[in-house]
């Protein structure tokens, strides 16, 4: 076995690829420039150090369900107001998940809410957050089975797992009283411990159509609005929906006239 296997073997006992991986190519870059024993071993644990941190945002990435699609760069954010231009880019940040603080994002439809909330869990990941994505009604039917199968606590503690739950469409809940428990549960079980992340068409005057009784309502917003952010897609932001129409419409063949 020659020196370099021999070093190899010792850095798979380690659990270090990377550094397996690049120690040859090191070891020459070494020898060839004249490193000394600190220099090389610092290159050598700052690519194993990067390898992990790389491998870490791919599972996160893998286990987030985030639309692939739905990026900080693929985010058209100059129809964006100011505000919400720089509100995105301090969220991106991640101060308010070290804060469990909840993220509230309310507009019309087609006004790029979903896509807002996705680019910020991206984001997060890059940092190092872990992020699970999920059309609320996906969620709470989930839910909603774990608790018929008498698992429901194990479901949540499963949930707790990631630092920020992103529940993509709230108002969609098709609002029976179980799925209304359900979701309330899973609300409250996070409330002041880890972030989530509302996107919603819904203003909060309009919840009590998901969680019908006015009573459960009031304890809702109560723990989503405590320690929040409110993000607000007004009347000034068009709809991309819209104008993606408008355009494919404009893109059609023009009648011939008689």
């Amino acid at each position: 076995m020659s020196q370099l296997e021999h070093i190899q073997q010792h850095l798979r006992a380690l659990r270090m690829p990377t550094a397996v991986e690049v120690v040859g190519d090191l070891l020459t870059t070494a020898q060839s420039d004249d490193w000394s024993v600190p220099a090389f071993l610092a290159e050598l644990l700052d690519q194993e150090v990067e390898g992990r941190r790389l491998r870490r945002i791919d599972r996160l990435q893998r286990s987030s369900h985030l639309p692939a699609g739905k990026t900080l760069a693929s985010f058209e954010q100059a129809h964006l107001p100011l505000r919400l231009r720089r509100q995105l880019q301090e969220l991106c940040e991640g101060d308010f998940v070290d804060r469990s603080e909840n993220l509230l994002i309310f507009g019309l439809p087609g006004r790029g809410k979903t896509h807002f909330a996705a680019a910020v869990g991206h984001e997060l990941i890059q940092c190092g957050r872990s992020v699970l994505f999920s059309p609320t009604f996906r969620l709470v039917d989930d839910l909603l089975r774990a608790k018929r199968d008498l698992l429901l606590e194990q479901q949540l503690r499963k949930l707790d797992r990631f630092d920020v739950l992103i529940l993509d469409d709230i108002g969609y809940v098709q609002q029976s009283r179980e799925e209304m428990e359900v979701l309330f549960t899973l609300l409250a079980e996070r409330y002041e411990r880890r972030s989530v992340v509302i996107t919603s068409n819904l203003v909060f005057s309009q919840w009590d159509q998901i969680f019908k009784d006015s009573m459960t309502t009031a304890a809702a917003i109560d723990r989503v609005v405590h320690h929040s952010i409110i993000v607000e897609f007004g009347k000034e932001v068009p709809s991309h929906r819209a104008e993606e129409a408008a355009k494919r419409i404009n893109q059609l063949p023009k009648p011939r006239e008689a």
